[in-house]
């Protein structure tokens, strides 16, 4: 004779649930794009992604410029204050207010790179061009008006 258990046994011992809520898997630093939604720690949308601030040839990620506005200055976001990364979505471990408190992002300075194979003629050329046309950037400089409109062209066309 087969032992069957009735109904009510089995809902007696209800089984252990291992459904975690439904998450991104996390991504590199190296993914994000500008236009991903940032999202602070309390569920507070602060902006997009305008930047990603690091080196990657030496795989060093330094933080984010965020736009909260489209004319406004960028936010910087440090890469300690984010919590995690997924596709399209940064979340930080900041709070709301938190991160109204951030500084202004200042973008990094320029080098001036010399080209071995120019010759001295080329150098000299080189040099006056990076004088009158594009001169280095000795320091950390704010971002002018016509790089910030680029900047929500970009946005707005990538959205569509």
């Amino acid at each position: 004779m087969v032992k069957t258990e009735s109904p009510e046994a089995e809902s007696a011992s209800p089984r252990p649930s291992y459904c975690a809520p439904l998450m991104a898997d996390p991504v590199s630093w190296f993914l994000i794009r500008p236009g991903w939604k940032v999202v602070a720690s309390d569920g507070t949308e602060l902006g997009r992604v305008d930047e990603v601030a690091g080196d990657e040839d030496s795989d060093i990620f330094d933080g984010l410029a965020v736009a909260t506005s489209v004319l406004g200055k960028p936010r910087y976001v440090p890469a300690e204050q984010i919590a995690s990364i997924e596709e399209g979505t940064i979340r930080l471990s900041l709070t709301g207010e938190q991160a109204a408190l951030l500084g202004q992002y200042l973008e990094p300075a320029t080098s001036a790179r010399i080209d071995p194979e120019g010759g001295r003629i080329g150098a000299e050329l080189r040099g006056l061009e990076s004088r009158f046309v594009d001169p280095p950037q000795k320091h950390a400089h704010p971002m002018n008006v016509w790089r910030r409109l680029s900047f929500a062209l970009r946005r707005l066309v990538s959205r569509s």
